[in-house]
């Protein structure tokens, strides 16, 4: 484990924050433009996991141990996240042979 801290150490905290910050970016891009309901799932997942690469390395060069605590109880969310909303894709799919989701509108009629 000292090890592992020690290799995430090396690397300079800057870099850590700009690569989460590209990643997090493509997540948002993904969201914004993309309508294939599995790619918005896909980006909303890397936008979490940039976030979680910050907590750890956060939590790393602080010496605590509660950013870490944290990332798990964000991957449970994601997990229940992706549960819940392939459950409703499928649905979806079933009803309207599409999983555009501007097809979404049609949900209120």
């Amino acid at each position: 484990m000292e090890s592992f801290l020690q290799a995430v150490k090396v690397v300079p905290l800057n870099h850590y924050i700009l690569l989460s910050a590209i990643i997090f970016s493509i997540g948002v891009v993904g969201v914004l433009i993309r309508r294939n309901a599995i790619v918005v799932f896909m980006s909303v997942e890397l936008m979490l996991n940039a976030v979680n690469l910050l907590l750890t390395v956060f939590s790393v060069y602080s010496n605590d141990p509660n950013g870490q605590v944290f990332v798990f109880f964000i991957m449970a969310l994601a997990a229940a996240e992706i549960a819940i909303g392939l459950a409703i894709i499928v649905m979806i799919h079933r009803n309207t042979n599409s999983i555009d989701v501007d097809i979404l509108n049609r949900l209120k009629w």
